[in-house]
């Protein structure tokens, strides 16, 4: 054993047992000198590293929104004190300190499988320089040295010369075809975990530093793996490309179910619970109450998909409690008539028609017609013949003398000649 191996003696034998479990489960299935044996062995590894992890990823993710959260107050210090940068910095960690975020809890999950990750590294190494290490002795490490993962043996690397790969009874090309093949699939799989994290789950409305650099690590860890990866053995490159995909797996869920507010991801969440809350008219999980509660608490704050949300529950006479559940509203409804008159308030009052306005033109020669508009179509006005009386009767002369001493009569005879039809305004009684 190296002196390196010696250093992590405490983690390697740990990680050595757990692999050595694992290989009896599935050596009785797949055979013990089988790849899928020792392949499905440092899978197990992972998923049990990872499960032990979520802890720290759920630690991460509230870091994050924290992070994300303080970006435009990060963003004001920075501004002021641009040139004073200690000063920046003293503000910095003060604002850390008052809202109780850490900047290195968003690597925390990194930083606890690193151990493990050397460990495996160095137990594979072990096995490729024919060394026994933590519990793998003499037979395990034969049987480990006969696995081999598609051709390609658990101890090989992709810059291993040919007579190191011949040793380990295999082909220097099947190995770098292998191996390559495995690198390009874990830099791709951090590539679209990143690519996930900045076009679903960050909010787009806040512009700042945080995510120019979130989004240069999408560029700058693909390209460190592929680098790096040259130098893994297979066994370690299995281990890598395993946590990747639990890794996108995980955020996916999250993003699917907690999204980050501001976000497409909350867009989109938020819409299917709408469907589902006006479907069933009540909250289904607690996770979505907390939501909710969330929503409610911020009042006047709520983003523009918030505020969606919120008005989208009125409208089908739902309303949002300060506990997350939510309740039906007959005030909020905007209820209708039998007949589906718009009604005020959802009280069931129709709503009073506006009267149309009329322009100058029209008030002049038809506000008098109007108002002789509410007898009966059939009914002739008082301006109008009498269908029943003839064209050329002639006027009774007692009717016409009684005209004459009426007043107004001399409006009439105007109209009667043909000067200007319809009726005229009467005098004001200053003009009389």
């Amino acid at each position: 054993m190296d002196t390196i191996a010696s250093l992590f003696s405490f983690i390697t034998t740990p990680v050595s047992w757990v692999i050595v479990q694992f290989h009896k489960v599935y050596g009785a299935i797949f055979g013990p000198d089988t790849g899928w044996a020792w392949g499905l062995s440092i899978v197990s590894l992972v998923i049990l590293i990872r499960i032990c992890l979520i802890p720290l990823f759920v630690k991460q993710i509230k870091s994050t929104r924290a992070m994300q959260t303080l970006q435009p107050e990060m963003k004001k210090i920075q501004e002021r004190y641009k040139n004073d940068k200690q000063r920046q910095s003293e503000e910095m960690m003060k604002l850390y300190k008052e809202t109780g975020t850490n900047p290195l809890s968003s690597c925390l999950p990194i930083l606890a499988q690193s151990p493990f990750f050397f460990a495996l590294y160095h137990v594979l190494n072990g096995i490729a320089n024919n060394d026994t290490i933590g519990v793998i002795n003499e037979s395990l490490l034969a049987s480990a040295q006969k696995a081999h993962i598609f051709g390609a043996p658990l101890a090989a690397k992709f810059t291993d010369s040919a007579a190191d790969v011949s040793a380990l009874d295999a082909s220097l090309t099947t190995v770098r075809i292998v191996t390559a093949v495995m690198i390009v699939m874990m830099s791709a799989s951090q590539f679209f975990t990143q690519r996930q994290l900045m076009t679903k789950n960050v909010d787009t409305t806040v512009k700042t530093p945080f995510m120019q650099q979130q989004k240069m690590l999408m560029y700058v860890f693909p390209v460190m793996f592929a680098v790096f990866g040259i130098n893994f053995p297979v066994g370690v490159l299995v281990y890598w490309l395993t946590t990747n995909v639990w890794t996108m797996g995980q955020q996916m869920y999250v993003i699917h179910n907690n999204p980050t507010p501001g976000s497409k991801a909350q867009a989109a969440y938020l819409e299917r619970l709408t469907k589902h809350v006006t479907h069933h008219g009540k909250i289904r999980r607690r996770s979505e109450k907390t939501i909710v509660k969330a929503i409610v608490a911020k009042g006047r704050d709520r983003n523009e998909f918030e505020r969606k949300f919120i008005n989208a529950l009125s409208k089908a006479g739902l309303a949002a409690q300060a506990d997350g559940a939510v309740i039906k509203s007959e005030s909020q409804a905007a209820a209708q008539a039998e007949d589906g008159t718009p009604t005020i308030g959802g009280t069931g009052t129709p709503k009073r028609q506006q009267p149309k306005r009329q322009s100058k033109s029209q008030r002049q020669s038809g506000g008098a017609v109007g108002a002789g508009a509410a007898k009966p179509a059939g009914e002739p006005t008082s301006l109008s013949k009498s269908d029943d009386e003839p064209e050329d009767a002639q006027p009774d002369p007692a009717k016409k003398a009684a005209q004459k001493q009426q007043p107004g009569a001399g409006t009439r005879s105007k109209a009667q000649s043909g000067q200007r039809k319809g009726p005229q305004r009467p005098k004001s009684p200053s003009k009389k």
